[in-house]
């Protein structure tokens, strides 16, 4: 299939994912602006594309209304990846302003250029839904209010409803997306990144690798190729325009089974103990609510988007313990 060329604007650029689309873009040809406060991202992460003729970047707040509305008019494709995430120690009020003021004001810009929009979403929507494996128009559980990680779930729920409204009432096409897991180069480092990028930093530092609960808990991990793979199809694709889709790979594993997989990876001389961790003692002393297992249904995207996950969980941690090592000894 022939792709268009277009100009798409993403927000939260500098980001895991939005570096990592940056570049699938680029290579295809497409013009990209791209826009980050740099709160979460780095400059790093796309210091290779800063120069490309076809990129343009714009230090910068979803948050900031005068910023917005004076961006070009010419944009086909809005993919909005800026967010805030789970408020682990805190932040509840950021997650909710930023992931839903910064929806609005991104989806008040494709409604005033009738452009298509790409909303990231997350596979926390589920909640604690019973229902495995995930599906897309299964339900969403979420938990008591008084649990402080539901505020991510909430506003990224909230996000979806406001995009769907938004493509109904002012006619013009929305695709939602929920990711599961992604890792991979470029992935934050602490755990806004994930348990991975803490288990491979506890590895290279020979610390004790910490795991919340008693580690059965579940998930499938996403290497970050497939889930750019989703998002480009996504986003090229006419067919996608007001769908939801689980954006993932099937491979369920505990999170004690992920630290050990990537203890072996590690060929590393010493490996640090695993040390389980109290729900409570990682909350201080709040109630705190884990998703047991999360596994995505990804028969849509495999029908509609033609994409599936093609990198084993093993063969993507090799390559990210081995990217992660590099960014620590260029960090020494």
């Amino acid at each position: 299939m022939i792709i268009e060329k277009k100009k798409i604007l993403v927000t939260g650029v500098a980001g895991f994912l939005g570096s990592n689309f940056l570049i699938k873009c680029l290579s295809q040809g497409h013009q990209v602006v791209g826009i980050d406060n740099l709160s979460m991202g780095t400059l790093d992460n796309i210091e290779k594309s800063l120069d490309h003729q076809n990129f343009h970047f714009i230090k910068g707040d979803v948050l900031d209304k005068t910023l917005i509305d004076n961006l070009d008019d010419d944009f086909d494709v809005i993919v909005h990846l800026a967010a805030f995430k789970i408020p682990r120690y805190g932040n509840a009020v950021d997650t909710l302003k930023i992931n839903t003021k910064g929806s609005e004001n991104m989806l008040e810009l494709a409604r005033k250029l009738k452009c298509k929009f790409v909303l990231a979403s997350t596979s926390d929507v589920y909640g604690m839904s019973p229902d495995i494996p995930f599906k897309e128009d299964g339900n969403c559980l979420i938990g008591d209010s008084k649990v402080p990680r539901w505020a991510y779930a909430v506003s990224k729920l909230f996000d979806e409803h406001l995009a769907l409204a938004y493509m109904e009432d002012y006619d013009f096409p929305v695709v939602i997306l929920r990711f599961f897991g992604s890792y991979g180069p470029n992935q934050n480092l602490s755990w806004w990144g994930g348990p991975q990028s803490v288990f491979i930093d506890c590895i290279l530092k020979n610390k004790e690798i910490p795991i919340h609960g008693d580690g059965m808990q579940t998930r499938t991990f996403t290497f970050v190729d497939d889930t750019v793979a989703g998002i480009y199809a996504a986003t090229m694709k006419p067919e996608a325009n007001g769908e939801i889709f689980n954006i993932g790979a099937d491979q369920e594993i505990t999170i004690i089974e992920l630290a050990n997989m990537l203890k072996r990876i590690s060929n590393e001389p010493r490996t640090p103990e695993i040390k389980l961790i109290p729900y409570n003692e990682i909350s201080a002393g709040r109630k705190y609510q884990d998703v047991m297992r999360r596994v995505p249904d990804t028969t849509k995207a495999e029908k509609i988007l033609g994409i599936k996950a093609q990198t084993s969980l093993e063969e993507g941690l090799r390559i990210t313990f081995d990217w992660q090592k590099n960014v620590s000894l260029q960090k020494v």
